[in-house]
């Protein structure tokens, strides 16, 4: 017997359609298997990871600050990936907003305006969007493999983070904690209703940013242009269009994104910078993009799920006694199995069963 993958004449709609779902559920199936080998109950942790915290008014506001960062970073991410460019450090453009954001408050931090909050967000959208310019640059005039600049820099922008949150940007009253002074309510995002929905306005933000893309992308000249050079830069070409350009918007574009997530994280949930300000949310990111079909709407939702995944790792922690390691084991069997199943769209399974002939010989 010989498994073989062969190229569908035709996209299959039926396995678009049903692939996220797939690899949701084999997802589950090899969660399970997981805390079996970990000698715990596979449907009490499931639970406890998914359901529980759905049932709790405190965890749905969790989870839509938890999910305002992942839609961001993620819908930034798919346009860029449409367009065939890989910004790998999503997570390095988030830190690096933060930064640029919170300068304000490090150095005016007695200014008091209206004013503030915006130029924080605005610093936070151009520190990501000029730190996502350098894997544009070097890959636009040195073809240099923007996978890895972009993955590379993303240390130089948490090792700075660290470096600064310690030593320069240190708060001198903190009594020996690592951070910045904490943001003046005027450098803080207010909450989107204080007595029903204390999550904060990122989450508004996530969801009008991905609704645009969407809009961009489905009825907008530029929306074209990055489908069709991410299928073919030759047909690009043909129609006019520049490749090189197009490394330029879909990096500086989800640079951006992630910038602004970053800086609103730390104003709206957080209150200061500090070294920790992420668990690996451009990272996860790339999950939640590709979980959502490359389609902004889409990762509306994937967004949810993987915020999710963390506010019931949290849970579980406590409930059932695991490591936080585990949710990043889940989270990477997602992508796994979301990349995998993707397969089923272009190739199908063919099964070969051929005979097996055994040939005698005698020796004489």
């Amino acid at each position: 017997m010989r498994i073989e993958l062969e190229k569908r004449p035709q996209v299959s709609k039926l396995f678009g359609l049903l692939s996220p779902m797939l690899a949701l559920l084999l997802t589950l199936i090899a969660g399970g298997v997981m805390f079996v080998l970990l000698g715990k109950d596979p449907l009490d942790s499931l639970y406890a990871l998914l359901v529980e915290p759905l049932l709790d008014p405190w965890s749905l506001n969790e989870l839509a600050k938890k999910a305002a960062p992942l839609i961001l970073i993620a819908v930034g991410l798919a346009v860029c990936y449409r367009s065939n460019n890989w910004n790998i450090g999503a997570e390095g453009q988030y830190s690096i907003g933060a930064i640029f954001g919170s300068a304000i408050p490090v150095y005016f931090y007695d200014w008091q305006s209206p004013l503030v909050l915006p130029l924080m967000l605005i610093l936070g959208a151009l520190g990501g969007a000029l730190f996502a310019s350098i894997p544009a640059l070097l890959k636009t005039h040195f073809n240099t493999n923007e996978i890895l600049t972009s993955l590379m820099l993303t240390y130089i922008a948490q090792l700075f983070l660290d470096w600064l949150t310690r030593g320069p940007w240190r708060n001198p009253d903190g009594h020996g904690f690592y951070g910045t002074r904490d943001f003046s309510p005027d450098e803080v995002l207010p909450a989107i209703w204080d007595d029903v929905i204390s999550a904060h306005w990122g989450f508004v933000f996530a969801i009008v940013v991905a609704i645009l893309m969407w809009f961009m992308m489905r009825y907008t000249l530029k929306g074209f242009e990055v489908v069709v050079l991410g299928q073919s830069d030759r047909a690009g070409r043909f129609a006019g269009f520049s490749s090189k350009k197009m490394v330029w918007f879909g990096f500086l574009l989800s640079g951006a994104l992630a910038g602004l997530a970053g800086i609103s994280e730390v104003a709206g949930s957080i209150g200061h910078l500090q070294p920790d300000i992420s668990p690996s949310y451009g990272f996860t990111a790339i999950i939640v993009a590709f979980l959502g079909r490359l389609n902004p709407l889409g990762i509306i939702a994937s967004g949810l799920v993987l915020a999710l995944t963390y506010i019931g790792g949290e849970a579980a922690q406590l409930s059932i006694g695991i490591s936080d390691k585990v949710t990043r084991v889940f989270q990477g069997l997602l992508l796994f199995f979301v990349l995998s199943c993707d397969t089923l769209i272009y190739y199908k399974i063919r099964i070969v069963w051929a005979r097996v002939r055994t040939i005698v010989e005698a020796a004489t």
